[in-house]
């Protein structure tokens, strides 16, 4: 290539150099001070683009923006669970007398509810719904539901006591209350409770008082009952059937109540061993047949025994003479024969003021003790076959009984054993207080009870 072609070349390379210089100047930049890329990742743009996604992932700069998520809510406390559980419940029933009509969120503090017992929950000192009380409110199932337990029960694990006396409950016993640590009280009774014995509350060890009493309770009487360390058990007014298991003595209870149910066969002879805590004890109403068993007398803290209106047969037991504390005696509506053994006609709680009834029956002797009672109106004989008295059964009856009656299998043992230790008949002379009116026998009614 020739010189002048080589300089038209260079012409055009400068010319263009210039144009190019040119319009860079006009749009502000010089490239003469431009940084030099100090890698191919910066020469390609990636540093930039790595910036920028580590600020969007929370790396970098907090962009300005930014707002920080909300803080959890404060859990609520065991006051406040149980005031919605209380207002919730209050959705599901009618209550005819307005027992929960402050239950609402008007009533700015739940321990105002009607019925609410508020105390400090054990170990962290905070207040909790400990108690509630329902008694006698009337309460039934909206909509004509069934009325249930869950939802109210199994919702409060602070409750120390539950009592809902004279309602229309008609579901299970939760199993949520065998956690409960301090629950000591139950009351069911006077109900429209159904089904077998409720096992759910045997298996929670701090019971002490249990009333399922005026309910439609069925079936046989779990032995379960009578290795729990309860202090009342009323279970009167079902349909309770069956034996009593033969452990019926480890009870330590001192109340108890089995009136009017469908119980047959004997009373357990392991009586005798609740001795220490048996007070009173009602068989009453029930188809209990066989002999009464000696060991009976073993329970020296007894004030009341009332097997009336069953099936039981034989004389009355010689150890009866053992029962000093006992003031109401009631045997009456048997088929119980014999004499009246005069060391029971001399007990003194029954001479205070006590009363003995042993109507209704085929006793054929008394001596000069049991006709002092009988003149103070202490001793009820009507309607027996002692001659000489007023107001017996006529004498073919009495002839009837007792030429067809079985004697009990060890009968001479039971007009001869005496339990207590060196007993004498002057022990039984000193003085008792004058008797008052038994707690058992108000279970009888539906109403509350006010130990």
């Amino acid at each position: 290539m020739g010189r002048g072609t080589t300089t038209t070349n260079s012409l055009f390379f400068s010319s263009l150099l210039l144009l190019l210089s040119s319009l860079l100047f006009q749009n502000g930049v010089v490239y003469a001070q431009e940084k030099i890329a100090s890698s191919e990742e910066e020469a390609l743009g990636l540093f930039q683009e790595r910036e920028t996604l580590e600020i969007i992932i929370g790396g970098g700069t907090t962009p300005p923006d930014y707002t920080p998520c909300p803080p959890p809510p404060k859990p609520l406390s065991r006051l406040d669970k149980a005031r919605k559980v209380l207002l919730n419940f209050t959705n599901y029933i009618v209550d005819p007398k307005g027992f929960t009509s402050n239950w609402c969120t008007q009533t700015i503090n739940t321990c105002d509810f009607k019925g609410i017992r508020c105390a400090p929950y054990p170990h962290s000192n905070e207040l909790a719904v400990a108690g509630l009380d329902l008694n006698q409110a009337g309460i039934y199932g909206r909509n004509n539901k069934p009325l249930s337990l869950s939802g109210i029960l199994d919702r409060i694990p602070e409750l120390t006591f539950f009592h809902v006396n004279s309602n229309n409950f008609s579901s299970s016993v939760p199993k949520e209350i065998i956690s409960y640590g301090f629950f000591f009280e139950l009351d069911l009774s006077n109900n429209k409770l159904c089904g077998q014995f409720p096992m759910e509350t045997l298996k929670n060890k701090n019971l002490v008082f249990l009333d399922l009493r005026f309910n439609n309770l069925a079936g046989p009487i779990p032995w379960q009952l009578f290795e729990m360390d309860l202090d009342v058990i009323f279970i009167n007014n079902n349909k309770f059937n069956q034996f009593l298991p033969q452990n019926f003595g480890n009870t330590p209870a001192r109340y108890l109540t089995f009136a009017n149910n469908q119980l047959c066969g004997p009373i357990p002879r392991s009586i005798g061993k609740a001795a220490n805590t048996l007070t009173e004890v009602l068989f009453l109403g029930n188809r209990f047949d066989g002999c009464l068993p000696y060991e009976i007398g073993n329970l020296k803290k007894a004030v009341v025994f009332d097997v009336s209106m069953n099936q039981l047969t034989g004389p009355i037991p010689y150890s009866f003479g053992c029962l000093r504390q006992i003031q109401f005696l009631n045997l009456a509506k048997n088929k119980f024969y014999g004499a009246v053994p005069e060391n029971v006609c001399k007990l003194p709680g029954l001479i205070n003021n006590g009363n003995l009834t042993l109507s209704n029956n085929y006793f054929t002797e008394v001596g000069p003790e049991c006709r002092k009672l009988i003149k103070s109106k202490v001793l009820d004989l009507t309607n027996n076959c002692v001659p000489g008295l007023l107001n017996q059964r006529p004498q073919k009856e009495c002839w009837e009984f007792l030429h067809s009656v079985k004697p009990c299998p060890n009968e001479k043992y039971l007009l001869s054993y005496a339990p207590c230790a060196g007993w004498k008949e002057t022990e039984n002379t000193e003085e008792v207080a004058a008797a008052t009116e038994p707690v058992t026998y108000n279970a009888l009614k539906p109403h509350r009870l006010r130990l």
